[in-house]
């Protein structure tokens, strides 16, 4: 069990801050964010206050130096927070002080006594435990005293911690320190630095935790967005490969497809298809996400090539009818092109559309569409964050890419082949002449799987696979095939007639040895009859030879009985 972290933290509820600040920011501690103009200061800070007072029940108080109260609620109206709602409910003190420098150059005093009575009074007022002080440079704009300006940043950043709130300040970079004054990061227990930049006409925010006394925290540079729910720093990766995985199975939509990946994929993990263009990639995609809605599960199609109207329309010609699904709101399309907006703005559209919709699977057609609104590296960093949050989410996700063609097809244009659990490759087979489909699997974690090139076919029925068919040259489609398969039939039915042929002489040679063996039969019968007959002849010929002799001898000794003795 992890031990409990030594120093508090006070979640700001601001997606992915709370996350690699390991909770939040130091609890009664003041907290500085500093960046260049534009870069997303005030709005961090306002909605630090505004999370803790709807989300936390920890009221606050916005001091401003710079924006009045009316222009404040204006600007933040259209990221969903009502800051006069709050200030009627009594979660929230809005406080404008404006400093004239001109009258600090004519008295040549500066005292912020008056600007702590002022800021206790709104803590009292609403029980603040908040506070967010925007921004630092304009309370010190009129001094040019050094030695004043660093004894009264002190004396605030003290008088803050005794009062025992989470304080957020902001400051202006500096020419060469993280503030103009230089002074901010080193009393403050925690700096954030924002920066906006722009390269290759998209720009980009990025968030980096300079320094957070007494807690770990994430060190990397962090891409970050402000939308119309607020911002949304995205983490490089998940903290850690700790998600869950599922021993179930679910279908593909295309019975043979799934038998090659050894009954479908395994819920919640990732699959890619890639191949050249005209390969069938979007209509896999299409055909996984209708066996999903008809299976009652919800899925989202984002979409960086085709509308939605389009993808629709081009399904039906493989009998695929996607549009009630998209009726009985089971299937969701986001459809955008990829240079509409810098990869993080896609990522955090992507996540958020999952949040409120809550799919089971996820499209994505074609991710390397991506490489458009950014180099290789950040493509493939932006979908390794994806990754690991669809995994945690247990979200089946489908990927496309385009492969540019060449002899290195069993390579993806995207560099995220190695993060994919099930790998396909879908190609084009040219033979006399023709170009026909073929799709086999590179790769499927965990499972067996089929290691043959299936013939692919688009037909009106929707996506079947032909099962493998090899010639003496290999795999064998399309007119190929269907001559090769002739040929097969033809050879076949020639060799079924020489079996029969064989047969038939077979039965011919038995019938006439069973007709010689029948004749032989009866002439042996004939000539044992005979020698049996002649055998009876000689043996009465001889019983009677034998019997004339006995009569004969029996004859004989009567006759000498009957002669006088001689004397």
């Amino acid at each position: 069990m992890a031990a409990e972290p030594t120093l508090p933290k006070c979640p700001t509820g601001i997606k992915g801050l709370d996350e690699i600040t390991g909770g939040g920011l130091p609890l009664g501690r003041p907290t500085l964010i500093c960046g260049a103009a534009g870069c997303g200061k005030t709005l961090m800070a306002m909605e630090f206050i505004v999370r803790g007072a709807t989300e936390f029940n920890e009221p606050g108080v916005f001091m401003s130096f710079e924006e009045r109260p009316d222009e404040l609620a204006q600007n933040v109206r259209s990221l969903g927070f009502d800051l006069d709602c709050l200030v009627e409910q009594k979660k929230l003190a809005m406080c404008y002080v404006r400093v004239e420098r001109s009258e600090i150059e004519e008295t040549g005093e500066y005292d912020l006594e008056g600007l702590f009575i002022r800021l206790n009074t709104a803590i009292d007022s609403v029980g603040a435990k908040r506070v967010a002080l925007d921004t630092i440079e304009s309370l010190f704009s009129g001094l040019g005293n050094d030695t004043i300006l660093r004894a009264e940043l002190r004396r605030l950043f003290q008088w803050l911690k005794t009062k025992g709130v989470t304080a957020v300040i902001t400051g202006e970079r500096g020419d060469s320190s993280l503030t103009r004054q230089g002074l901010e990061e080193y009393v403050s227990d925690c700096v954030i630095l924002l920066d906006h930049r722009a390269k290759e006409q998209l720009s980009t925010r990025r968030l980096r935790i300079v320094k957070y006394r007494g807690s770990t925290h994430g060190t990397n540079e962090y891409p970050f967005l402000i939308d119309e729910t607020g911002i949304d720093v995205l983490p490089i990766t998940s903290m850690g490969l700790t998600h869950q995985v599922s021993s179930e199975r679910v279908s593909m939509g295309v019975p043979d497809l799934d038998d090659m990946l050894g009954g479908g994929l395994y819920r919640g993990s990732s699959v890619l298809f890639s191949g050249t263009a005209g390969t069938g990639k979007t209509t896999v995609a299409a055909t996984f996400l209708e066996a999903a809605c008809r299976r009652g599960e919800r899925s989202i199609y984002f979409s960086f090539e085709e509308s939605q109207s389009q993808t629709i329309r081009n399904m039906r010609s493989v009998g695929l009818e996607l549009q009630p699904a998209v009726n009985a709101d089971l299937l969701r399309f986001h459809a955008m092109r990829p240079t509409q907006h810098g990869l993080e703005m896609h990522l955090a559209t992507i996540f958020r559309l999952v949040r409120d919709f809550q799919p089971k699977f996820v499209v994505l057609d074609p991710v390397t569409g991506l490489l458009t609104g950014g180099n290789d590296g950040e493509v493939s960093s932006m979908l390794v964050r994806l990754l690991d949050y669809m995994k945690g989410t247990g979200i089946t996700c489908l990927f496309t890419a385009l492969n540019s063609g060449g002899n290195q097809i069993e390579q993806s244009d995207v560099g995220i082949s190695s993060l994919i659990d099930t790998w396909l490759l879908m190609r084009d087979i040219e033979l006399n002449g023709e170009r026909n489909r073929g799709i086999y699997v590179l790769k499927s974690r965990g499972t067996a799987h089929s290691n043959q090139i299936r013939e692919f076919l688009l037909t009106n029925e929707g996506i079947r696979l032909r099962p493998a068919y090899l010639g003496l040259n290999g795999v064998l489609t399309g007119s190929a095939r269907l001559a090769q398969e002739n040929r097969d039939t033809a050879e076949a039915a020639v060799r079924r007639q020489e079996i029969a042929r064989r047969q038939r002489e077979l039965e011919r040679e038995q019938n006439l040895f069973e007709a010689r063996l029948a004749a032989l039969k009866s002439e042996f019968a004939a000539k044992v009859d005979e020698i049996q007959r002649g055998l009876g002849e000689l043996q009465q010929s001889e019983s009677t030879l034998e019997d004339n002799q006995r009569d004969m001898a029996e004859s004989r000794k009567v006759a000498e009985a009957d002669l006088p003795i001689q004397k």
